[in-house]
């Protein structure tokens, strides 16, 4: 497969993700279940970008590698969803969110969208 298309396999994991985050928008939905989605979008977000330069990603979910290898300055309410990618789903807690869901839905994505346009410039490019 080409980086474009590994690409595009990733995003639309990061757009299930996504569709996910908007449907659980409600209060009572469990910030742990929540952060852990936004944080798997993200870490996503990130892979792909690395995948865009036709580089393999770090198998890891710490979100400073992947922006370091990804080139990435990743937006620091992002950064601070790293605790659910592991932590928070095996301790007890609590994990409250950095900010509102909707600010955090967001920011996901704002960053989506960067990336979806790099994919779509390399596509204009090779087309």
């Amino acid at each position: 497969m080409t980086p474009q298309e590994d690409a595009r396999v990733l995003l639309g994991l990061v757009e299930r993700h996504l569709r996910a985050l908007r449907w659980n928008l409600d209060p009572a939905y469990p910030d742990e279940e929540w952060g852990f989605t936004a944080q798997q979008a993200v870490e996503k977000l990130l892979k792909i970008s690395i995948v865009l330069r036709d580089e393999r990603p770090p198998l890891t979910h710490l979100l400073g590698r992947l922006s370091q290898a990804a080139d990435i300055e990743l937006d620091p309410l992002l950064f601070a969803l790293q605790p659910y990618a592991v932590e928070a789903r095996y301790a007890a807690g609590p994990f409250p969110l950095p900010a509102s869901k909707e600010t955090i839905l967001q920011r996901v994505e704002q960053l989506h969208d960067a990336i979806q346009g790099r994919l779509e410039q390399m596509d204009d490019a090779e087309g």
